[in-house]
């Protein structure tokens, strides 16, 4: 069958789930409609509240009634208590394939996945100079930038996802304070991105932000942060690749 004739696969996204170790909030009944309604759950980032290892249980338990895959990348907030590895550890054990500089194919798309990270948008885009503090913080945004380019180019599939936690542009961050934008994504990701050909890219982390946006090159741009107003009405999103 060639590609053009493949089927489309039904991808559900979200992102900025929070859960919270005291397990206010279950996704079991959201999971289980996600099952129904799509072929992969992708959620992009923000998993955990606070990072701690009670809260990524809970999620796991919860994701016991999502029937498809589940990839995810983590973001800030798992990074919060220090405990990546264990966190990381506990979603594997629950089937989540976690991207961070690599890559997933699932029914002839390949799913490619980073944090990303700060350093703000176009000219205003932060450079390295100045204290080692700012050229440290530079180097983690160009380090994010290419491990999501050497994960690019091991993508072997017609059709791809880029799933990211930080923004790769500054239109689907509007909405949130102009302040702030440098700390919500980098045009590095962009940049990086229009070297290949994406069928779609998804992150959250500005949850005020809007749901649709295009790198300069014109790759779709989705903010799946569940506080993000979608199409569906629902915390996410679902695309069609």
């Amino acid at each position: 069958m060639s590609d053009e004739n493949a089927a489309k696969l039904k991808i559900a996204a979200v992102a900025d789930l929070h859960v919270k170790e005291h397990g206010e909030q279950s996704h079991k009944a959201l999971f289980s409609e996600i099952s129904l309604a799509a072929n992969v759950l992708v959620i992009a980032g923000d998993l955990t509240d606070l990072g701690k290892p009670k809260e990524a249980e809970l999620l796991a338990a919860d994701l016991r009634n999502c029937t498809v895959p589940v990839i995810a990348v983590l973001g800030n907030h798992d990074y919060e208590s220090g405990c990546v590895d264990e966190i990381s550890a506990i979603l594997a054990d629950a089937g989540v394939k976690l991207l961070n500089g690599n890559t997933v194919e699932i029914d002839g798309v390949g799913f490619v996945g980073v944090k990303g990270f700060a350093g703000g948008f176009g000219r205003h885009m932060l450079g390295s100079f100045g204290e080692p503090a700012i050229k440290a913080m530079v180097a983690e945004s160009v380090e994010e930038s290419m491990r999501l380019e050497n994960a690019m180019r091991q993508v072997r599939a017609a059709r791809s996802m880029v799933v990211l936690h930080y923004a790769p542009i500054p239109e689907t961050v509007e909405g949130e304070p102009p302040e702030i934008f440098p700390f919500l994504g980098s045009s590095r990701l962009a940049e990086t991105i229009d070297r290949f050909k994406v069928d779609a890219v998804v992150h959250g982390h500005a949850h005020r932000g809007i749901y649709e946006g295009h790198t300069p090159r014109g790759a779709p741009v989705f903010n799946v942060a569940a506080d993000v107003e979608k199409p569906t009405g629902k915390p996410y999103a679902l695309l069609e690749i």
